[in-house]
């Protein structure tokens, strides 16, 4: 695996922080160092939301991420914030329910999947980021999905365990999303 930084960002309620919470998590128990910095503005629901995850074999100087390796945007002041911080080689995923762009770069690799479609077509709206991260994990190799089932596992509080099978469906659904 390569190193991975990884920007998360979207608005506040969409689970952006938990997105990389889960990825955080994921990159724990599969032995890498790891770093998770949240922010949030003054609303958590409706306010701006992001957050930095790296994943590495090397230890983490710096919870910062300066240079992402990786931008999830769930939606457009996001991907304009953050879509020319990514490195050349880089990869950009968008949920393209919510964002009626497209992106210029051509130095990226660009997966727009239709995640809020998809999370609502089977009645789980809130869940889009989910699908996200599946599919950031595919893209990535950072872990396979097992190893992300793992992370999952540890990341769901005891209180919400009735809904680790949802979760680990819509995972699935970002995974193999265009297979």
């Amino acid at each position: 695996m390569k190193n991975n930084e990884i920007i998360i960002a979207g608005f506040g309620g969409q689970g952006i922080l938990f997105s990389g919470k889960l990825l955080a998590y994921t990159g724990l128990v599969n032995g890498y160092e790891i770093s998770w910095l949240p922010s949030y503005g003054p609303e958590m629901r409706g306010g701006t939301a992001n957050c930095h995850v790296i994943l590495s074999e090397e230890p983490v100087a710096s919870p910062l991420v300066t240079k992402p390796t990786a931008l999830i945007a769930m939606n457009l002041p996001s991907l304009k914030k953050f879509e020319n911080a990514v490195v050349p080689g880089g990869v950009i995923l968008i949920d393209n329910s919510l964002i009626d762009a497209t992106v210029e770069r051509t130095d990226v690799t660009v997966i727009s999947i239709p995640a809020t479609r998809m999370a609502d077509e089977i009645g789980a709206k809130k869940l889009a980021n989910m699908i996200m991260t599946g599919a950031f994990v595919k893209a990535t190799g950072c872990t396979d999905f097992d190893g992300l089932m793992k992370g999952l596992e540890k990341c769901v509080p005891a209180g919400k365990a009735d809904l680790l099978a949802l979760n680990k469906k819509v995972l699935k659904m970002g995974y193999t999303f265009g297979e």
